[in-house]
C-alpha cells in the first residue's frame, strides 16, 4: 500500500474486485427505464416480419415492364393490410410500411409516375429491390438485441417492445448509503459559525449517485471522532449495497475513516497516482462495499466521475467503462507533474482545450464553468499544440 496506484491499474483493480452485490426481478417493460438487464435479451421474431414498403407508391413486377410502361393497378395495399399475391401485368398501390404482395421486387415512389385513367405510367427506369424494406432487416430471428448488464434507456424500451416484450428480467436498483465526514461542515440554510463551510459534498454526491441510475438509501454526516465515524457506517451498511463517502481517508489526525475501516473490515486500496484525487479507499467495512472519496469538492468530483462511478455500476450489475476520450489540442503550455496523472478543467471550443484559471482541489465552480477533463498523463509537458485526451463532462 505504499507505492501509489497508476490511473488504469486503480481502475482494472476496482473492476476486478467488486462483484454484483444486487438480486433479479420481473419488471414491467412500462417501470424498465433505467433498469439494468439481468440476461441478454434473444429476439425470438425477426422485424420487420415481412418485406415491406419504405415509399408510397406502386408495388411492381420487374419483368412486367420490360415491355411497357404502363400498367393497371389491381390492388390497394395499406399499411396493416394483409396484401394478395401481385397479378400478372399489373401494379398495387402501397403505402410506407404496407407489406409487399408476392410476386412483386420493386416500389416505385409516387413522385416517379403519373396517372392515365385507371393505369399507371412508370416514368424512370426501375431497379430491383427498390425501396423495399426486407424482412428482418432491422432485428434477425435468434438476434441477440440487448446485452446483459446493459442499462435500458428509452430507445431500447422501444426496441423491447418491438420484438413483443412486455417485461424484462433486470438486477434491483443499488442502494448506495452516502456518508459525509468533518466538524467544519455545516448543513446548508443554516447560519456558519467560526471555522465552517456549508457541506456540498452530501448534496454533490447524492446527485452523482441519482444521476448514474442508482438510489440513495441513506445520506447521513458524521463528526471527526471514531464513535461518530464507527456508528454511521454500521448503520449504513444495515441499509445499503455498497456506502460512499467523502473526507476523512486521509492520514491526519481527525480522519478517522481509513482507521475505523481497518478495525471492522478489509482495506483494499488506498492512494491512487493522480491530481486532484489522491486519497481514495476500496474496501469493505461492515461486510458492505466501501468507496471512500477525498473531502475536496473537485476530488471528490474527479474521483467519483473516473473509479466511484465504475465501482458502483459493478455492482449494479452494469456493463460500464469510462467514457471514449476525444483528444485535443492544447492552447496553452505546462511542465509534467512528474509522479501523477493531472486531470484539468479545460474549456474546449472548436477542438482547442484552454484550462481556467482555478485548478485548486478545493474549488468547485470551475467544473460548473468548464466542460470537463483534460487528463494529462504524468511526467508529459504540454506544449503548444501538442494533443491529450478529453472527457466531457456530460458524458459521465
Amino acid at each position: 500500500m505504499a507505492s501509489l496506484l497508476s490511473f488504469k491499474e486503480a481502475i482494472a483493480h476496482i473492476k476486478s474486485a467488486l462483484e454484483c452485490t444486487t438480486q433479479v426481478e420481473t419488471t414491467p417493460l412500462g417501470q424498465a427505464l433505467g433498469r439494468v438487464l439481468a440476461q441478454d435479451v434473444i429476439s425470438n421474431i425477426q422485424v420487420p416480419p415481412a418485406d415491406n414498403s419504405a415509399m408510397d407508391g406502386y408495388a411492381v413486377r420487374l419483368r412486367d415492364l420490360e415491355n411497357t410502361d404502363t400498367l393497371f393497378v389491381s390492388q390497394r395495399i395499406a399499411a396493416g393490410c394483409a396484401p394478395t399475391p401481385l397479378a400478372a401485368g399489373s401494379c398495387a398501390r402501397i403505402f410506407t410500411g404496407a407489406e409487399i404482395p408476392a410476386g412483386a421486387d420493386a416500389v416505385v415512389m409516387q413522385e416517379n409516375t403519373e396517372q392515365i385513367a385507371e393505369q399507371v405510367r412508370f416514368i424512370n427506369p426501375v431497379k430491383l429491390n427498390d425501396n423495399i424494406r426486407p424482412a428482418g432487416q432491422d432485428i434477425a430471428l435468434g438476434a441477440t438485441v440487448l446485452a446483459k448488464g446493459k442499462r435500458l434507456s428509452a430507445i431500447d424500451i422501444g426496441v423491447l417492445a418491438s420484438i413483443g416484450i412486455t417485461e424484462a428480467q433486470s438486477f434491483t436498483p443499488l442502494r448506495v448509503g452516502v456518508l459525509t465526514t468533518g466538524d467544519e461542515l455545516q448543513v446548508p440554510g443554516q447560519p456558519l459559525a467560526a471555522g465552517q463551510i456549508y457541506n456540498s459534498n452530501g448534496p454533490l454526491i447524492e446527485s452523482l449517485v441519482i444521476s448514474a441510475g442508482h438510489q440513495v438509501s441513506l445520506r447521513t454526516h458524521a463528526m471527526d471522532s471514531v464513535e461518530a465515524t464507527e456508528s454511521a457506517l454500521k448503520n449504513l451498511s444495515e441499509c445499503s449495497d455498497v456506502i460512499i463517502s467523502s473526507g476523512g481517508v486521509s492520514v491526519g489526525e481527525e480522519d478517522h475513516v481509513k482507521s475505523t475501516i481497518e478495525q471492522n473490515g478489509q482495506l483494499h486500496l488506498w492512494k491512487i497516482a493522480i491530481k486532484p484525487g489522491k486519497p481514495l479507499v476500496f474496501a469493505n467495512v461492515f461486510d458492505t462495499p466501501f468507496i471512500g472519496l477525498p473531502g475536496n469538492p473537485s476530488s471528490t468530483l474527479v474521483t467519483f466521475h473516473l473509479f466511484a462511478r465504475l465501482a458502483l455500476a459493478k455492482a449494479a450489475g452494469e456493463q460500464l467503462d469510462l467514457p471514449d476520450p476525444i483528444p485535443v489540442t492544447c492552447a496553452f503550455e505546462r511542465k509534467s507533474n512528474k509522479s501523477r496523472d493531472e486531470f484539468v478543467r479545460v474549456h474546449v471550443n472548436h477542438g482547442v482545450a484552454t484550462p481556467h484559471a482555478q485548478q485548486s482541489s478545493g474549488a468547485l465552480l470551475a467544473a460548473s464553468q468548464t466542460d470537463g477533463y483534460l487528463h494529462i498523463p504524468a511526467q508529459q509537458d504540454v506544449t503548444l499544440d501538442s494533443q491529450f485526451d478529453f472527457y466531457p463532462f456530460n458524458s459521465f
